[in-house]
């Protein structure tokens, strides 16, 4: 048997999507590979997101105007990345996209995150600064990929100060609470509306803390999904 290449990622990290892992389909539990929707023809999965701000400044860089310029940005630097490195290779970008892919799950697996009182996963090295940006299904197989568990910072935590910044005290006792959290992210001049302040008040990755304008940006976002989902103009 042939020895596999390593994964050629170094051309991704430098477009901003610096955090990578590879599956080989056959290892991932059932129930997470349902996820993915049909994987016949398939030998792994890539699951790749960014850590800190330099893909904000890819994308910025890029131009890219559109209702979701993160995304198209990275469809456009995977396809690319694809076409150079696997020619002729079959793929399927499932994420993003319509299947309900299992991200989190997947990033746990991976070892890249803890979960933490405000409900973003955290990472000894970038907090909560990092995201989730593709998942890729590839006709080949890369060396295999080794999670590495860095340890979960929130037990280190004696300060907790996510638990006092939040403004809702939706993390009263150090348990999430989502209505309250909806509830006041709705509110006339709601000072969460553009950015949870209990995530900001995290020192864990502070450095990786992205610019005023991506943390708006994402947050605006997600603002616009809760009213779509609970019906509120």
């Amino acid at each position: 048997m042939s020895e596999r290449p390593p994964f050629p990622g170094d051309s991704l990290a430098e477009a901003g999507l610096n955090r990578q892992f590879v599956f080989d389909l056959d290892a991932l539990p059932a129930d997470l590979r349902q996820t993915l929707g049909d994987t016949t023809g398939y030998r792994q999965l890539v699951l790749l997101g960014h850590g800190g701000r330099r893909l904000w400044a890819c994308v910025q860089a890029s131009g890219i105007a559109s209702e979701h310029p993160i995304d198209d940005y990275t469809v456009r630097t995977v396809e690319s990345w694809l076409a150079a490195q696997l020619p002729g290779r079959a793929y399927r970008i499932v994420y993003p996209g319509e299947q309900p892919v299992g991200l989190q799950a997947l990033g746990k697996l991976a070892g890249w995150h803890h979960t933490s009182p405000f409900m973003v996963g955290v990472d000894n090295e970038w907090g909560s600064w990092y995201a989730y940006r593709a998942a890729v299904l590839i006709d080949f197989q890369f060396s295999a990929f080794f999670p590495v568990d860095r340890g979960n910072p929130c037990l280190d935590c004696r300060s907790t100060p996510c638990l006092t910044a939040c403004p809702a005290d939706a993390l009263v006792g150090g348990h999430f609470n989502l209505q309250t959290c909806s509830g006041y992210r709705l509110q006339p001049e709601s000072r969460c509306a553009e950015g949870c302040l209990a995530r900001q008040a995290c020192p864990v990755g502070a450095e990786h803390r992205y610019e005023a304008a991506q943390i708006a940006h994402s947050y605006r976002r997600s603002l616009a999904m809760l009213r779509h989902y609970l019906k509120q103009p």
